[in-house]
């Protein structure tokens, strides 16, 4: 295990400014790929004038909640936040800053966020690095690489650590990669975190949850505040959360798009290190001159400081833009 020298460095995906202020144009003229985020977006209903006018309502939150547990099969009361990342603000308050352990190389906002608060952050290789851990954290599926770990391993793995965080951003298409249902309103160290815009195709909205046990749901409560989503972003979810057909089938699209995309890849040489059926990363003889080529024709990729080889592509949005990463890896 390594101590996270690198846990300050917050870079991400969806810095299309970075792009156009490099290879120009106007944002209209680009695709960016550099996120996983379903490009498809779920279709937003008709708001109501009072999600706009009046603060959010106990009531509102809690037909949220209920719509929330529903989706992802749990017993647990979720509680909002603003996005996934809203919740990993405050992880690091609940409990006093020792020393946490995450399974690397993975989404950086963990270890920064954790090293922000005073923690001590190791990187670690494998899962039985976590054990012994006061508190680790788990991606699953893991962004950028698709590493995957069953559910009932995860919570045999909480059994030997202080507290466990398991991020899930990236698990709706795969429900069955879920701990979710493994979480209720008795579970001690263990918070599951959910991403609602990933899949949804509504980062905008930015709206996550945290799941776990009674205890920890207060803490999380207070440090959340009373308002941390808006009402608009409430009657979407609610209606999004509940489309199960719309989840269906947008869970197929992504599967067979995801395919498609491996297939451009394979022409390219590129052999695939792994992902999920929101994004694809592969190994490439050089990721930074892979990602100045496909800049060149506007298409934004996620390369990693740690990596000269890997790049993550997101979906393309349309058989249009399936076309143009193709011409462009053919150029």
């Amino acid at each position: 295990m390594t101590k996270d020298n690198a846990s300050k460095v917050r870079d991400h995906g969806g810095n299309l400014d970075a792009a156009i202020a490099t290879y120009g144009g106007v944002f209209d003229d680009w695709i960016d790929l550099s996120t996983g985020i379903n490009p498809t977006p779920y279709p937003v209903p008709p708001i109501s004038l009072d999600a706009w006018s009046a603060l959010p309502r106990k009531s509102d939150m809690a037909r949220l909640n209920i719509a929330a547990a529903i989706a992802y099969g749990t017993d647990a009361t979720p509680i909002a936040f603003a996005g996934a990342q809203g919740a990993i603000q405050v992880i690091p308050f609940l409990t006093p800053p020792k020393t946490a352990r995450v399974l690397t190389p993975t989404y950086n906002e963990h270890a920064a966020s954790l090293t922000a608060n005073g923690w001590n952050v190791e990187n670690v290789a494998t899962l039985k690095d976590l054990v012994g851990a006061d508190l680790a954290v788990v991606v699953n599926p893991n962004n950028p690489d698709g590493g995957r770990y069953a559910p009932q391993t995860l919570i045999e793995l909480a059994q030997q650590v202080g507290l466990l965080i398991i991020d899930e951003s990236f698990a709706d298409p795969e429900p069955d990669l879920s701990a979710a249902s493994l979480i209720n309103g008795t579970t001690e160290n263990v918070v599951v975190l959910r991403s609602f815009g990933k899949f949804y195709g509504l980062a905008g909205l930015r709206l996550g949850f945290a799941l776990t046990g009674a205890r920890l749901r207060a803490r999380l409560a207070d440090l959340a505040g009373p308002w941390p989503i808006a009402g608009p972003a409430i009657e979407i979810a609610q209606a999004a959360l509940a489309d199960t057909s719309w989840q269906s089938k947008t869970i197929g699209r992504l599967e067979q798009d995801a395919q498609q995309l491996d297939k451009i890849a394979a022409a390219c040489n590129w052999s695939l290190v792994g992902g999920t059926p929101l994004f694809r990363t592969y190994a490439t003889a050089n990721a930074s001159a892979t990602q100045d080529r496909l800049a060149r024709h506007h298409i934004w990729s996620r390369i990693f400081p740690y990596s000269q080889s890997w790049i993550r592509l997101g979906l393309p949005g349309s058989a249009k833009e399936f076309d143009r990463v193709d011409a462009a890896l053919r150029d």
